[in-house]
């Protein structure tokens, strides 16, 4: 069975856990969400993908990137497609560590426990705050992260609720995004400084070296 994807490529991870690490990404077509400051448009519906089966990817990976342990699957929406399990068992069993990230708004109950789950939950400004899955939390490890994208102070209010709502910070690592050009790097640090909570500042570490 075949893949959508949107594309491959070889860069440095620049967010969550493992930022600063060579990465082979895996970017799946198609979409459930339509976030208004979505910055992979292309990986949405009404756009060029190629179709490739599992194994097609796994191969390329092992030919081009031997040394390279770390693979991020990313979207897109990965979980749309029933067939992204074969692909995460095929890299895990070929000694991959595998890195999903997941908007947040379908079910992650059955993603495989060695896999690195980094999941949104949709903040008010993004206009897809309804869709978010919050079942989903009780599904993450301690290894897994949430992410919350900042446009202004009431995303940031709003995610500082649900924080305290479920209790996350004792569960997950909590990484606040700036979205630009809204929200800068600096403000963001003052207002999660403000709140003297271990939250995580993450900066799109690619986008100030110029990478994909």
């Amino acid at each position: 069975m075949n893949l959508k994807v949107s594309e491959i490529f070889f860069s440095i991870q620049g967010e969550g856990p493992w930022v600063g690490f060579p990465t082979f990404f895996v970017r799946l077509y198609g979409c459930n969400l339509a976030c208004k400051w979505c910055d992979t448009p292309y990986a949405r519906e009404g756009q060029d993908y190629k179709e490739m089966k599992p194994e097609e990817i796994i191969a390329f990976w092992k030919k081009n990137y031997p040394e390279i342990p770390y693979v991020t699957l990313t979207g897109g929406e990965p979980l749309l497609q029933d067939e992204i399990y074969i692909l995460i068992d095929e890299f895990l069993q070929k000694g991959a560590r595998v890195l999903l990230e997941t908007n947040g708004a379908l079910s992650i109950e059955n993603v495989p426990e060695e896999v690195l789950v980094v999941m949104d939950l949709k903040t008010p400004s993004s206009g897809m705050e309804n869709f978010n899955l919050y079942k989903n939390i009780y599904f993450l490890s301690e290894k897994d992260a949430l992410k919350f994208v900042i446009k202004d102070e009431a995303d940031f209010d709003w995610s500082l609720k649900i924080i305290e709502e479920f209790n996350l910070l004792s569960k997950v690592t909590c990484f606040f995004s700036p979205c630009a050009p809204f929200m800068s790097p600096k403000k963001l640090a003052d207002l999660i400084l403000k709140t003297k909570k271990p939250l995580r500042l993450q900066i799109q570490l690619h986008k100030f070296l110029n990478l994909k």
